[in-house]
């Protein structure tokens, strides 16, 4: 068969597809951004929020035998749109798939959109399920809770980042939860795109047991070999601040993991009766120990769990210290800049020099603040740090024995630029 997974380099579409491929399939992933390393014959970069007309998806459909979606977006931002890609994207994909005759369609939703007081991403996500359901279609919406497996993305990204730390911060309003294995989600894909397989289908897809939010956290702690961690109730306010701060990064460009949209889902948990699944499928869901006993470890798991709480921290600081030092030059500085200006003997070209590096500071921290042009601002970074070494050297050695270290300060601010561009990839 050859089949169309949308959202094929998520969490879910990128194991979906490595399993489709693995038994033969003819796959096309479809995604709003294709990495580098991937297959570009199999895989297409396109915004599901912009494909709304019918005849937009039609070139993608051709050939197709099924479509699978596991596209999906946690909050609208200046990236995404839940709307466009969990509504509007997909309603025109349904109408499309009816006129093309591409039956098969099996939806990765989410349980508990249908509960009371939704999240925009649970209403939307209602919404496409809505759609789909009133198309005369072979459609099965699958609807798993939180979702674990090898791969790291999101919430589960988060479980493992706060697993490294010895001290846990639980979140005072956080509702039981339930895992299920990313491997199971697959297997029901798969089981689903047979021929024979039923159709017209909801089902909530989940492990049946019911953790709490520190048990989840302690199971991966576990699973690293670590001693259990200190549990914590931060005050809400913090809890808030914390929630709104990732809220604005998110209009950079950027996807962090709490957010209010994390909040209310949190607050309000997920779980489901996963007995029609299991029925249907033969399935039999995997704890969430027997999960992650099944695979050991490695050194990267305890890097990345350690690192993905700190790779906000080391874009900030990066920010931050190109903007203040342009603005502290242009300011409170200015008078001390055009003094080591003129100490060099550049004579009336010290101001414009002055102005000239910090206007370039400032434009360097805007760029790592936006995700779209973090790359090229880390790379602009180096080069200047470049370039006021050799300046610095040329005009002003004795920079290099200041008892504050002017120059000698910008190697180790060169590293970790390097470390930012070695962890800039989300996927």
């Amino acid at each position: 068969m050859r089949i169309l997974v949308l959202g094929g380099t998520g969490l879910i579409g990128a194991a979906v597809s490595a399993r489709l491929l693995a038994d033969g399939h003819d796959v096309v992933r479809l995604a709003r951004s294709v990495p580098a390393h991937a297959d570009r014959s199999r895989a297409i970069a396109a915004n599901i929020a912009k494909l709304t007309r019918e005849e937009d998806w039609f070139p993608y459909l051709e050939g197709v035998d099924a479509v699978v979606n596991c596209a999906g977006v946690l909050q609208d931002s200046a990236r995404d749109s839940t709307a466009g890609v969990h509504r509007d994207g997909m309603g025109a994909l349904f109408r499309a798939c009816a006129a093309r005759q591409v039956r098969r369609i099996i939806q990765i939703s989410a349980i508990g959109v249908d509960s009371p007081n939704p999240t925009a991403f649970s209403r939307t996500k209602q919404e496409g399920d809505t759609l789909l359901m009133g198309c005369d279609l072979d459609w099965v919406i699958l609807r798993p809770v939180v979702v674990i497996g090898r791969a790291a993305s999101g919430g589960s990204a988060l479980l493992r980042a706060l697993a490294a730390f010895p001290v846990l911060p639980v979140p005072a309003d956080a509702e039981p939860f339930q895992t299920v294995q990313l491997d199971d989600l697959t297997e029901s894909v798969v089981f689903f795109l047979k021929p024979e397989a039923p159709s017209k289908l909801t089902l909530e897809v989940a492990a049946p047991e019911l953790l709490r939010f520190q048990d989840v956290v302690a199971a991966f702690r576990r699973w690293f070999g670590w001693k259990p961690a200190r549990i914590i109730r931060p005050p809400k306010v913090i809890e808030r601040l914390v929630y709104r701060l990732g809220d604005a990064v998110s209009w950079l460009g950027w996807r962090p993991p709490l957010r209010s949209t994390a909040r209310l889902e949190i607050e309000r948990g997920a779980a489901g009766d996963p007995s029609a699944w299991i029925e249907t499928t033969g399935i039999r869901p995997m704890s969430l120990e027997d999960g992650l006993a099944a695979e050991p470890p490695s050194v990267q798991e305890r890097w990345f769990s350690r690192l993905y709480l700190v790779k906000p921290v080391v874009f900030g600081v990066l920010a931050l210290y190109w903007v203040l030092t342009g603005l502290i030059a242009l300011g409170p500085g200015w008078q001390a800049a055009v003094g080591r200006f003129n100490a060099s003997g550049v004579g009336a070209l010290g101001p414009w020099l002055v102005v000239a590096g910090s206007v370039a500071d400032i434009a360097v921290g805007l760029g790592i603040a936006y995700r779209r042009t973090a790359r090229l601002a880390l790379w602009a970074a180096l080069a200047l740090s470049a370039a006021y070494l050799v300046a610095g050297t040329i005009l002003l050695p004795a920079l290099w024995i200041d008892p504050l270290g002017p120059l000698i300060k910008v190697v180790p601010i060169g590293v970790l630029i390097f470390v930012a561009l070695m962890i800039l990839e989300e996927r």
